[in-house]
């Protein structure tokens, strides 16, 4: 019997007050997932998000929290977790590692120590950090989904130079070991998704979307797509899905 339903889940998604994350909240929550959302700053974006989600399901009654949280410090992260574990009940079944951190710096030369540090914690340290809070409970009732946002950079690509190619876990490794449990582990490398906190609109980025094949930025709405294929999709792990307009 397949189990890709994930009405009544719940589904932790970083850096969800707008982008790609926000969107994620909007697919899985019309889905019937209840969700746990972090943000870092954007008390007003976040609030705004759970007023949308909550007056598009008034008969399902969707457990939705939210959560401060700089994913770059493990105590912010272990406090959220004991946040979830008494608003929900629960830990997580579905874990979608969004947020992320980088400027735009072509050259490694040109980024410091401190910066760099920070960019690990944010990017590869926290995914460790989630998975650790999540995996036990997976494991326990033998269903889980986990997806991380990656880029286009931890191909070698994009416009971001050397940022990205740091902040992957072993997705192989790690679904391997979790195939028994029926927890999948895949991630999303999209490249310019506009309307997110790193690019704008196509408007305002017309020269960088000219050199995409199909000549326009990705949405968060696309990318989104993506990620709910995933959480609904147990039989595919171990994989690293490309959203690029046809950059490679």
């Amino acid at each position: 019997m397949l189990h890709n339903n994930i009405r009544g889940r719940l589904a932790l998604i970083t850096g969800a007050s707008g982008g790609i994350g926000a969107a994620c909240a909007h697919q899985l929550g019309q889905l019937g997932a209840n969700l746990a959302l972090t943000y870092s700053t954007n008390l007003s974006s976040i609030n705004d998000l759970v007023a949308d989600l909550q007056s598009k399901d008034a008969t399902n009654k969707l457990r939705i929290s939210i959560h401060p949280v700089d994913v770059g410090s493990p105590d912010q992260i272990e406090a959220m977790f004991q946040q979830i574990d008494a608003q929900h009940g629960q830990r997580p079944d579905i874990l979608i590692s969004n947020a992320g951190y980088g400027e735009r710096v072509p050259n490694v030369w040109d980024i410091s120590l401190e910066e760099f540090d920070y960019m690990l914690h944010v990017n590869l340290r926290a995914s460790f950090l989630l998975v650790k809070g999540v995996v036990d409970h997976m494991k326990s009732q033998r269903w889980g989904r986990i997806v991380f946002m990656s880029s286009i950079a931890a191909y070698g690509g994009g416009i971001n130079g050397c940022r990205e190619r740091t902040e992957r876990l072993d997705e192989k490794n790690l679904s391997a070991r979790l195939a028994e449990y029926n927890v999948s582990v895949n991630d999303v490398a999209p490249a310019m998704i506009g309307d997110t906190g790193m690019v704008p609109s196509t408007k305002e980025m017309a020269d960088v979307a000219g050199n995409i094949p199909l000549r326009r930025l990705g949405s968060p709405e696309e990318t989104a797509n993506v990620v709910t294929m995933l959480v609904q999709t147990g039989y595919m792990t171990g994989q690293s899905l490309l959203l690029a307009g046809g950059l490679k």
